[in-house]
């Protein structure tokens, strides 16, 4: 206790040197939950389609990599996945491509994704916040997603508007079907789907298969993998990660948000590493007093590290508040992202780890101190 007392007297003495330490910590802690909030948000975004649907086994083309680029398989080979072991039921999935129009002008890129009736398999339950989901079945009827309606000049429910020069109306409006790359989602019925994205009725884009037992799953998928030419079944969480693994690899996003991290990290070694250093010269002669009177090297750098740990401790609170605030605003605009309580501890470890090895510099040069020489003149 009287160890953290002195730290923090030895803090208190010079409070301009002690603020920018902790500007350091914060800035640095802010930046990289920003950026892991943003990437987690993108990531989430490619794999959106298997992320929501990931208590089934996926059957697609034997060449996709990428749920966001599924190639038209026979709907056919639905019966033959239904005849094998363990395999309940295999729900056809169609994803058309479309471009939307609304009555004012405004025009989107939509991606229709087409439900088998009528289980309606490929949505959550609790996507839908208004109106319900039944409500697609009438003619023409189509979701469109709460966040993407300032883009759209604001449309409600009932509105009529076009695809691919179709016309669908608005029956119902889900919240966080979030596309990757500023695209739309809209749901409708697999037949409407077919129509709106010019389908072909003997084609599916995937299909999502039901095991009698969710222990059973890979089981399934090898059954599929080793019986049926011409598809590829994968497990959700295995399509999921190659499909982020393989939008990574033909953009720049994982080397742009990496060097972004590397640098706020950089940045927040240099900024408290040189404001420790420069505090720690300033009070030099405090620091060979305690020495003079018998404290050793090993106190010493406690006393050093001890400033450090407080500096993480009220850096981490005020930056994690701060990503909080960052994620609570940009949620409003439909960027949906939370973080893993393992990443949180992960957050604070990264804000240690800066705030202490920040203090190397000045733990260096107070050990290398002669007592004497702060009474030399």
């Amino acid at each position: 206790m009287q160890l953290l007392f002195t730290a923090l007297k030895f803090m208190k003495f010079d409070k301009p040197k002690s603020i920018g330490a902790l500007f350091g910590v914060i800035i640095s802690i802010f930046l990289i939950g920003q950026q892991t909030g943003i990437f987690t948000f993108l990531t989430n975004a490619m794999s959106y389609l298997v992320r929501v649907n990931d208590g089934y086994v996926w059957v697609t083309d034997n060449k996709t990599t990428n749920v966001n680029a599924l190639a038209p398989i026979d709907i056919r080979l639905g019966h033959e996945i239904e005849s094998l072991p363990f395999v309940v039921k295999a729900n056809p999935l169609v994803i058309g491509a479309g471009a939307a129009r609304f009555a004012d002008g405004t025009t989107a890129g939509m991606s229709v994704v087409g439900l088998n009736l009528p289980a309606m398999v490929g949505i959550q339950d609790n996507l839908i916040v208004e109106g319900k989901l039944s409500n697609i079945i009438a003619d023409g009827a189509v979701t469109i997603d709460f966040f993407d309606g300032k883009a759209l000049g604001n449309p409600k429910m009932g509105d009529y508007f076009e695809i691919n020069g179709k016309q669908v109306y608005i029956a119902a409006i889900t919240k966080g079907a979030r596309a990757f790359g500023g695209g739309l989602f809209a749901y409708t019925t697999i037949e409407r789907a077919r129509f709106l994205g010019n389908v072909s009725n003997n084609k599916t884009s995937a299909f999502l298969v039901e095991a009698d037992d969710p222990k059973k799953m890979q089981e399934v998928v090898n059954y599929i993998n080793a019986n049926i030419p011409g598809v590829k079944a994968w497990m959700p969480d295995d399509f999921r990660w190659e499909t982020v693994i393989t939008v990574l690899k033909s953009s720049g996003i994982a080397f742009s948000f990496g060097t972004l991290i590397i640098f706020a990290l950089i940045s927040g070694f240099i900024i408290i590493g040189l404001t420790l250093y420069s505090a720690a010269i300033d009070r030099i002669k405090d620091y060979g007093t305690l020495k003079a009177i018998g404290a050793t090297n090993g106190y010493i750098r406690k006393l050093i590290l001890m400033q450090a740990i407080i500096y993480a401790i009220i850096g981490f609170m005020i930056g994690y508040a701060l990503i909080e605030g960052f994620r609570n605003g940009i949620a409003n605009a439909g960027t949906l992202f939370s973080f893993h309580p393992i990443t949180k501890l992960v957050f604070f470890l990264i804000t240690a780890t800066i705030s202490i090895s920040g203090t190397l510099f000045a733990i260096r040069r107070i050990t290398k101190l002669e007592p004497a020489s702060v009474f030399r003149t």
